[in-house]
């Protein structure tokens, strides 16, 4: 049993190998033609680029990029970090309450499906105005990319509730406080850590974003300015981090939502 398992592991991982394999094979080709070095470097000089980005020493020679890595990937991480927590921390409660409350969609919804398409980058000029060149603008940015993608995808799994569970706690007696609590959160949790998920990964497009213009530090800073100096190693580079980071990142909301919703794989078993 253990080994038809472990085979099954290595299978799948060869499986989503191949993609990322024949993508570095094109690149590599790709990169090597004639008059290609500064527009797509080839994996090997980006890697030579990146080590010297994170393992360099910082303030050594010309190179502004030099041992910065770390530093950089630690300011984006801070803010993503905040303003989706802070999505968070709004977008749940408010779409329970849009969800269960005919009264507080009324008053809510028509107002979010109204600012909900405007993109992030429409935002920038309004966050550069009131918060300046400051954390604090990337934050709000961060902010409302996560917020609409949670608070939509909670307001349809609260909707999408059993009528049955709902009809089931009333007779029991629970009041609309231990109905929301009991009934509504616990069923709405799949729609809700989706919800997550996705804003999470709008999140680290829209640090991205905010870096670019609305600081001065940062993976989205780094990428701009390297492109601005024809570093396209460093770009290159820079885009794998922000996808790793990504990928690490949504990891660890999988991770959470499997301790959390235990009921659902073992309902699938």
């Amino acid at each position: 049993m253990k080994k038809t398992a472990t085979l099954a592991h290595v299978k799948q991982l060869m499986l989503g190998l191949v993609v990322p394999v024949a993508v570095i094979f094109v690149w590599q080709s790709v990169g090597s033609l004639p008059g290609m070095a500064g527009i797509l470097p080839t994996p090997l000089k980006v890697l030579e680029g990146w080590h010297a980005w994170i393992f360099g020493q910082a303030g050594l020679g010309l190179n502004p990029y030099l041992g910065t890595w770390v530093a950089n990937v630690q300011y984006s991480t801070m803010r993503v970090a905040q303003g989706f927590l802070l999505a968070a921390l709004i977008g749940v409660p408010l779409g329970l309450l849009i969800g269960w409350s005919r009264l507080v969609s009324q008053m809510i919804d028509p107002l979010i499906q109204s600012l909900r398409p405007i993109p992030i980058t429409a935002w920038l000029p309004f966050s550069i105005a009131v918060f300046g060149i400051r954390d604090v603008g990337s934050i709000f940015l961060i902010f409302l990319g996560g917020f609409y993608a949670i608070v939509v995808n909670t307001t349809q799994g609260a909707r999408d509730v059993d009528r049955n569970l709902v009809r089931a706690a009333l007779m029991m007696g629970a009041s609309r406080l231990q109905l929301l609590k009991r009934v509504v959160l616990p069923a709405a949790m799949p729609s809700v850590f989706t919800g997550l998920r996705i804003g999470l990964g709008i999140s680290w497009t829209a640090v991205i974003v905010s870096e670019m213009v609305a600081v001065k530090s940062g993976l989205g800073y780094v990428l701009w300015d390297a492109y601005y100096v024809g570093r396209m190693d460093i770009v290159l580079a820079d885009m794998v981090s922000i996808g790793a980071m990504g990928y690490v990142s949504d990891r660890l909301i999988v991770f959470i939502e499997r301790k959390v919703l235990v009921w659902r794989i073992l309902q699938s078993h």
